[in-house]
């Protein structure tokens, strides 16, 4: 009863967490979109996509979120957690495909002698995206507090860039307002597209790295060296009042899911199934409070 209201508490959390990110992210479209659009600013234009496009992927995701909470079975072994490793790696792939089109459209740009723009509509505009994506974050940061995944994660990660971008714009066309006086105003063509390009580059990153890891993730590969030891470490400080000895660790890390298998010999010709009940129960638990859902498993290999 109590995983299960545990679970019920994780689904609503996420689902809230997940519907303040998409009615945020409708409006933020919304005006950057129109502001686009008026502008003719790439950097904005940047910044609409980005934003619809994770606003695509956020709709599936609160239907698959129930599903990741569902208990395997035969049928599904590692029941939908590779969905949710697939679905970061669209996600992302998506988001990656669109920064790089965007670089190169800027990047043209530049190579055709630039554009001006509106700097100071839009250092206006950027700095009141900066205060509303700031207060975003925050509530963000503020419910997820209570449970955070790796959906939620990657929700407070784009918030975050945002925020970051958002200033970061801001900033730029502030000195763009202030080049237009001075005996460099020939690069003021070229301020708009260059931001577009560094704000792309900062936003290629997380994509790229997420890839990776869910790539890894999909295909069952183990964990990276670090999540290795820190188990293997757990395991061993459980094990050490029992006449077990540790020959084989495996684990496999999918989506929120973690299943750890602990292979061990003894010492003896005969293994208290008591006993391996009370290292699974102690490594669980204490690795509950490092991973989302844990799976542990103490099974004898073989005897000396």
């Amino acid at each position: 009863m109590k995983q299960k209201s545990v679970a019920k508490f994780r689904i609503q959390t996420e689902k809230h967490i997940m519907k303040l990110s998409f009615i945020g992210s409708v409006l933020f479209m919304f005006v950057e979109g129109v502001m686009a659009y008026i502008t003719h600013s790439h950097s904005l234009l940047m910044d609409f996509v980005f934003d619809i496009t994770d606003l695509i992927m956020i709709g599936p995701f609160l239907v698959l979120v129930p599903l990741l909470y569902k208990p395997v079975t035969e049928r599904r072994p590692y029941g939908f957690s590779q969905v949710e490793s697939l679905f970061l790696i669209i996600k992302y792939g998506v988001l990656l495909a669109v920064t790089v089109r965007l670089v190169a459209d800027n990047v043209r740009s530049i190579l055709n002698g630039g554009y001006t723009v509106d700097a100071g509509a839009i250092a206006f505009f950027e700095f009141c995206v900066f205060l509303g994506c700031l207060f975003m974050y925050l509530l963000l940061v503020h419910y997820s507090k209570e449970y955070e995944s790796d959906a939620i994660r990657a929700e407070l990660y784009i918030w975050k860039l945002d925020v970051i971008s958002s200033i970061g714009v801001s900033i730029a066309f502030m000195a763009h307002l202030l080049l237009e006086r001075t005996s460099v105003v020939w690069i003021v063509p070229y301020i708009d597209p260059a931001v577009a390009i560094v704000m792309s580059v900062l936003l290629i990153i997380e994509p790229v790295k997420m890839i990776g890891v869910s790539l890894k993730e999909l295909v069952l590969f183990a964990p990276n060296d670090e999540i290795m030891d820190k188990i293997r470490s757990i395991a061993e400080s459980k094990m050490e009042n029992f006449p077990y000895e540790m020959k084989f660790l495996d684990v496999i890390q999918t989506g929120r899911k973690t299943w750890v298998e602990i292979y061990i010999s003894s010492k003896s010709d005969s293994v208290s199934i008591s006993s391996l009940k009370t290292i699974r129960d102690r490594v669980k638990e204490e690795l509950r409070n490092e991973f989302d859902q844990i799976y542990v498993e103490v099974i004898p290999d073989s005897v000396e």
